[in-house]
């Protein structure tokens, strides 16, 4: 194929973007959109589930893998990780060979938090009040294992989907506390760093303006949140949910940005789900400010959507070969995927069609 005598396009051309917020290029491939597909197809993730499920091991008034058995709860449910993958008891220690072998002990505290003791409800399907409720529940999470001193920051965030790694449908996230930032939002921590520096001011305070000027990235907003496919988007349907106010966590909102937090959630699963008509799967995480007792005025409060479908309910993006080896690609652009995003209604595809339809 030549474009030899033409315009650069970027809704036709490969091109590279730039990632302000981790400080990486992408590449956008938009004419490998329309190769066949002869891959891996994977299974339709099951939309009906049954109200109660014996079997789980998250339902009220199961046993737990652990031999645990669950109170008979009726609203969001909290508990220390039976396997979890940090500890707080562990002795500090480690090693360090001529700064190639590396080690060091990791403490941190895991934690599940059950969304609802319905196991067929998720948070596109549940009322919005028991999603407050959940906004309500991380929040004094945050606040907790935030306000204990040796736990510089707290991670939610949800598997969604057998896809995503998920061991268990029923509703829930989890909750992992470390003793260091972690890998993802230290790269984002040392990039806000560096643009209040050198520019005085929020990165995503200025990204968040320029995508309301261009509107073509933004799927929907509310008083309080913006919800965008970030013009560096790598998964298909990426979205990033950003505050329209300038603040850190959600220790720092008020009453009515928590409510409006829970809308914007059940909004975007609505949507997500509507697409193909599935029970959506995706990893998302909140990304608030370090609990590390410093002052840390660069960070603005958003949350990360990262679904892996890319043309159907059954066919998914790989990050494979030149992703792990070299930079991150995508066929269909940011743009087009907002586009059929915001065209998506926010009534659920298994509510049936509104009168009148």
């Amino acid at each position: 194929m030549s474009y030899s005598g033409t315009r650069f396009d970027a809704r036709e051309h490969p091109h590279l973007r730039w990632n302000p917020l981790i400080g990486e290029w992408l590449l956008v491939s938009p004419h490998r959109a329309k190769r066949p597909w002869l891959g891996q197809q994977e299974k339709p993730a099951a939309v009906r589930r049954p109200e109660y499920d014996p079997e789980c091991y998250l339902c009220p008034g199961n046993a737990r893998a652990g031999g645990v058995r669950n109170p008979n709860y009726t609203g969001t449910f909290v508990f220390d990780n039976d396997f979890p993958a940090l500890r707080s008891d562990i002795p500090e220690g480690g090693e360090d060979v001529e700064g190639l072998l590396v080690t060091r002990g990791e403490r941190g505290v895991c934690r599940v938090v059950c969304f609802s003791p319905r196991h067929d409800l998720d948070l596109g399907t549940m009322t919005q009040e028991a999603v407050e409720a959940v906004v309500e529940v991380w929040t004094g999470q945050f606040k907790e294992l935030g306000g204990i001193p040796w736990l510089r920051y707290v991670q939610i965030f949800e598997n969604r989907g057998e896809m995503m790694g998920c061991s268990n449908p029923h509703p829930h996230c989890q909750i992992w506390a470390n003793q260091t930032i972690p890998n993802q939002p230290s790269r984002e921590l040392v990039q806000l760093r560096r643009y209040r520096e050198d520019h005085g001011a929020c990165l995503l305070c200025r990204y968040l303006d320029l995508e309301e000027k261009r509107a073509d990235r933004v799927v929907f907003d509310d008083e309080a949140f913006v919800v965008l496919v970030p013009y560096w988007a790598v998964w298909p349907f990426e979205v990033l949910v950003i505050s329209r106010r300038h603040y850190g966590s959600l220790a720092d909102m008020t009453v009515n940005e928590r409510k409006s937090l829970a809308s914007t959630l059940r909004r975007l699963v609505i949507r997500y789900d509507n697409l193909f008509e599935t029970a959506f799967p995706y990893s998302m995480g909140l990304h608030q400010t370090p609990t590390d007792g410093e002052a840390h005025p660069e960070w603005h409060f958003h949350l990360h959507f990262y679904p892996p479908l890319l043309r159907s309910a059954t066919v998914r993006k790989f990050m494979v070969g030149y992703e792990m080896l070299a930079t991150p690609q995508r066929d269909i652009t940011p743009e087009s995927a907002a586009e059929r995003l915001r065209g998506m209604p926010e009534r659920h595809f298994t509510a049936g069609p509104v009168t009148g339809e």
